[in-house]
């Protein structure tokens, strides 16, 4: 596999297979995790930092569950790839900086990959479709333990998993669902779900996560704390919240077809006119009228497009996904052009 091979491939975090993808786009679990005996990176010198990427880099080809993982040297690649890894979710903006040094091993399925070198040494990440807590857990649990027999990580009896972020010590483990609430944004609600969610130690955050706003009704919603609880507590604690704002979305949704059906078919049916006869549309403006072409099709107002179809536009139409498609990189004015053209050829069948 190859790097370029990953924009001809259907994400599985996109496929809507998972359970309730209606609301629930997708489930990820992170651990931080870094190597005993071996500097941090971020006090670590060059010569040190080399030796500690060798090493995870072995212990990756070593792994029996990683076995066809794509390896990639962040300094190698171009800075449009690097967001296009960004775009895919498969790493973070912070991993793009300083990039001598860094690496990113990527599992052909695309549920799994490995950050060499970010904030920690090692950052692993998986990543579902739909709301799937437990079992990306699982899967997350079984490639640390197998990585951990190899690597042997920084580990306190006293403070769990030893992480560069106070806030990740402990479990090391930072779990999320990214959810689209339409409805939620459209009542005002959803500013006291992140009320609600913040005192029982859970945090809001947009698209592309930390540090990101949301767009298009897209919330990311994740733990806070990773020390002084036990993984379980935390994954309980995530699934319990999250099936309660699922249950309330699919009930105003409900609700408001009920109330005000009209108002909500013109709403859908002008953001798919919109998106069928554009012909020049930004990022931001796509993303808020995929989101309410996704709440027609789980509405059943759109016949012949399925919430997969969606998911596949909204990445496809973002600026790095745009570019490659293209094969280079291009002005926005330009992006702005070649996405109405992509989207009139996904969307119209």
């Amino acid at each position: 596999m190859k790097l370029n091979d990953l924009l001809y491939k259907e994400s599985e975090w996109l496929k809507a297979e998972g359970p309730k993808s209606n609301v629930a786009i997708s489930t990820r679990v992170r651990v931080a995790r870094n190597v005993a005996g071996h500097l941090y990176f971020n006090r670590a010198n060059s010569a040190a930092r080399a030796e500690t990427l060798e090493m995870m880099i072995k212990a990756i080809k070593k792994s029996k569950l990683l076995k066809k993982t794509l390896l990639v040297k962040i300094n190698d690649i171009s800075n449009l790839d690097k967001r296009f890894l960004v775009e895919r979710h498969l790493m973070s903006r912070e991993h793009t900086q300083n990039s001598e040094f860094k690496a990113l091993a990527i599992e052909e399925s695309e549920i799994v990959s490995v950050m060499l070198n970010e904030e920690d040494h090692l950052r692993l990440q998986v990543m579902q479709s739909g709301f799937n807590v437990m079992e990306t857990w699982r899967i997350v649990d079984e490639i640390d333990t197998e990585l951990e027999r190899i690597l042997h990580f920084d580990y306190s009896d006293k403070f769990g998993y030893l992480t560069s972020c106070p806030t990740n010590t402990g479990t090391g483990m930072r779990a999320s669902v990214m959810l689209h609430l339409p409805i939620l944004a459209m009542t005002a609600q959803i500013e006291n779900v992140f009320n609600a969610i913040s005192k029982l130690g859970l945090t809001m955050r947009g698209f592309y996560g930390e540090d990101t706003e949301a767009s298009g009704d897209f919330f990311q919603i994740s733990n806070q704390v990773a020390l002084g609880h036990s993984e379980m507590d935390v994954l309980d604690n995530l699934e319990r919240i999250i099936r309660k704002i699922i249950h309330k979305e699919e009930s105003a949704r409900g609700e408001l077809f009920q109330k005000r059906k009209e108002e909500l078919i013109d709403r859908v049916h002008r953001s798919y006119g919109t998106l069928k006869n554009a012909r020049i549309i930004t990022s931001s403006e796509t993303i808020k009228l995929l989101s309410a072409i996704r709440l027609g099709v789980d509405l059943g107002l759109l016949k012949d497009i399925t919430i997969s179809d969606v998911n596949e536009v909204l990445l496809l139409t973002q600026p790095a996904h745009l570019q490659k498609i293209n094969g280079e990189e291009i002005a926005p004015y330009d992006r702005d052009l070649k996405r109405a053209d992509l989207i009139r050829q996904k969307l119209v069948k």
